[in-house]
Parts: C-alpha cells; structure tokens; sequence
C-alpha cells in the first residue's frame, strides 16, 4: 500500500463515518469539540479532502518545499487557544462548507473521492501549498501524511459526538498517524516525558499532547 492508497481508505471511512444517521440526527447540536458545532466538525473533516483537487491543479509556485516536520515547526497555530482569529477561522469554514446540510456535504466528499481516486496515483510528488499555512509548500505525499492524522483525529471528534463507535482504520494508518504525532509531541515536550508516558505509568506525564 502506498500513501496514497492509504490516504483514498482512510477518506473512504471518515465519508462512511459522515453518512452515519446519527451525525444527520444530531447536525445542529454542539460538539464535542469546545465552540464547534457538529456541522461545522463535519464541514472541517470533509474538507480534509475536499481542496485537494484545487490544489493540484494549481501549478506549483516558487516558495520553498519543506519537509512536513518543519511545516508544523514554523506553524503557529499548534500553541493558540480555541478563541485565537485562527482556530475561529477554522471553525467558521467547517460551518460554512457544511451549510447546505448533511446530504450536500456527503455528496460533495463523494465526488471529491472520485476525482481524487483518477488523479492521486499518477501525480507528480511535487510541493502543495495551502494559503493559510504561509509562504512554503509540502511535498504531496507529506502533505498526505497530515491529512491521514487529520482524518483520524476528527473521526473521534465526531464519533464522541454523536454517540457512535469510532471507526476502525487501517493497522498501517494508526501507525503513521501516530508516528506523526509522537514527532509532533517532541516538538512540544522533553522526549524522556513522551518515552515515560509510553512505558511507564508509574511516572508518565499528565500532558504529552502533539497540540
């Protein structure tokens, strides 16, 4: 299996997971995400997808391609809090793709899985940029690698939610999601903490989160 692969299954379960008759029931209801409705979480997990095909339309600039560790080094969003312009930003874009209700937004997912199922496989590992990260890209396989992490976490977001069982992925999703946010963590916290929290409860940290 390669990323992308990877990355077409791991999008196929997070579109079952939106289809679920609970997250209709439940669409204007508050999250379990703090000032994020289910609608709007629902919005933010689509659109882990849904600019892709954009993207890669759009021809590669002229910034710098950095490696997918220093994107989220020069990130500043990882320290704000829920209140920041940012993360209400976020939130008001999830809301907003998910305006047109829960059938609109699975339909819209779906097609973008179809597009993307045709144009990943044979696509240039080139730099993709997404404007509000800043001025630098990440190569699309890295880039995919943040999107398998987002699904992933997003999909319990929105299980918690709306009462259902989190979906199962991949064995080999798991662990490059957690791969990811093990380095993510080290970027935040002294690696003996992060090793102690996988093997020693006894003096594991309360706090080793990525975020």
């Amino acid at each position: 299996m390669t990323i992308r692969e990877d990355f077409l299954a791991t999008a196929r379960i997070a579109l079952d997971l939106l289809r679920n008759e609970q997250v209709a029931a439940n669409w204007h209801r508050p999250s379990a995400l703090p000032e994020f409705g289910v609608s709007g979480l629902a919005g933010h997990l689509a659109y882990q997808a849904l600019p892709l095909p954009s993207m890669i339309e759009t021809p590669a600039g002229d910034e710098p391609v950095v490696s997918l560790m220093e994107h989220y080094a020069r990130a500043e969003w990882t320290d704000l809090d829920v209140d920041s312009e940012f993360h209400t930003r976020i939130r008001a874009g999830g809301e907003k793709l998910a305006a047109d209700g829960h059938a609109d937004l699975c339909a819209r997912f779906e097609q973008t899985l179809g597009e993307l199922e045709k144009s990943l496989p044979g696509l240039e590992d080139r730099g993709l940029r997404m404007p509000h990260w800043g001025p630098w890209s990440v190569r699309v396989d890295e880039y995919l690698v943040s999107r398998l992490m987002e699904f992933v976490v997003h999909s319990d977001d929105l299980a918690v939610s709306v009462g259902v069982e989190t979906p199962e992925f991949p064995r080999r999703v798991n662990e490059t999601v957690i791969d990811l946010l093990t380095r993510m963590a080290l970027n935040k916290h002294r690696a003996i903490d992060v090793v102690r929290a996988l093997s020693r409860k006894e003096r594991a940290p309360q706090d080793i989160t990525a975020f």
